[in-house]
């Protein structure tokens, strides 16, 4: 199903660089960034996020013959591969994105983590030419990490064998998939990677950890950094899963957009290969670690409460960026509290401007 808003003006000869997914939070930043470098960029969304749509009227705005739009489901099989068919190339990033959802509704969270993740790449194969894509993997990839031996160091967990505390986890850790959402995402991963080993797709896979950033929802089980600010902009409580000792790197979403592009610019380098992406162990901080900074930005403290564990939460994860570093040739990330920060600003701005973010929003979150 589309709709029926007529898509922009292309360039002659052009054909547009494919986002699903590209009014998302991720997407709509790449999509900012493909259209201001002078592509056409085709977003196909089905517009089902709280916010989302005003992301699209952004892009429209700032772009408004680069952008092009395409409001359906990416279980439309026959419209994902006629999107397929005119991209010069994809970035895959729609996705069901909750680990509570996948619990409760797991035939969806299949249909759209994973078949329709083969059906593109399978559309892909079918056209021939050498179209690449770029697929949005996810951490939890690597399951729980269980049996990384954890200590807890002040307010937040560190890894015992100084090799992981120093640079994080890497690629070459065992895949271990953990709830549906793990498992759907992990099979795509798969998949995607195949495809270029079995087929000659150009292929590459971004596992990503947490990315934080302008134009994120902030949602319970999306999006913790801008949740855990809003709130505390609000003036109300946030609930924290398990003891919030848990362990990101988060990531700005600038450097997920530098990494995005680089992976497709360097696509006949890279083709086949998976890299993590996130922060780093210079961008590693805990839940608490980060209420309280956000305590310190809005000048107060942040008020908190507790429930239990989720299912499949990793109490420790940082990605080890070398690999990303070295082969997509990125730079360092931004430092995190500069992030934030920046984040805390444009977030005051949209609530003070009567933007989408002031809409109230779910109370806990988890990372």
């Amino acid at each position: 199903m589309t709709d029926a808003m007529p898509k922009a003006p292309a360039i002659a000869g052009a054909r547009p660089v494919l986002i699903t997914g590209g009014a998302g939070f991720i997407g709509s930043n790449l999509a900012d960034r493909l259209a201001g470098e002078g592509h056409d960029v085709h977003v196909y969304d089905a517009l089902s996020r709280p916010g989302v749509a005003s992301n699209l009227e952004w892009l429209r705005r700032r772009h408004p013959r680069r952008i092009s739009a395409t409001i359906a489901d990416v279980r439309d099989a026959a419209g994902l591969a006629a999107a397929a068919g005119e991209a010069e190339a994809v970035f895959h990033l729609a996705a069901q994105v909750a680990v509570t959802t996948s619990l409760v509704d797991p035939r969806e969270d299949f249909d759209i983590n994973l078949a329709a993740s083969f059906n593109l790449l399978d559309a892909l194969r079918r056209r021939g030419g050498g179209v690449p894509l770029v697929f949005a993997s996810t951490n939890k990839v690597y399951g729980d990490l269980g049996d990384v031996t954890l200590d807890l160091l002040g307010d937040a967990y560190v890894p015992r064998d100084p090799a992981v505390r120093a640079r994080g986890v890497g690629e070459d850790r065992p895949l271990d998939f953990h709830t549906p959402y793990g498992c759907s995402k992990g099979a795509a991963d798969q998949y995607v990677l195949d495809f270029g080993r079995s087929f000659g797709v150009p292929t590459a896979v971004l596992r990503m950890s947490c990315i934080y950033g302008q134009r994120q929802m902030g949602t319970e089980d999306q999006g913790w950094v801008a949740h855990f600010i809003l709130r505390a902009l609000r003036g109300e409580p946030i609930s924290i899963y398990g003891d919030g000792c848990q362990v990101r790197d988060v990531l700005d979403v600038g450097d997920a957009v530098e990494a995005y592009v680089a992976a497709w610019r360097r696509i006949g380098a890279v083709s086949g290969r998976a890299f993590n992406l996130g922060g780093g162990p210079a961008n590693a901080i805990s839940l608490r670690q980060l209420l309280a900074h956000v305590g310190d930005i809005t000048g107060r403290p942040v008020e908190t409460r507790y429930a239990d564990w989720r299912a499949g939460d990793q109490r420790y994860y940082v990605s080890d960026t070398g690999r990303a570093s070295r082969e997509l040739g990125l730079g360092p990330a931004r430092p995190w509290r500069e992030g934030v920060a920046a984040l805390a600003d444009w977030l005051r701005q949209e609530r003070a401007s009567g933007g989408r973010v002031a809409a109230p929003a779910p109370e806990q979150a988890s990372a």
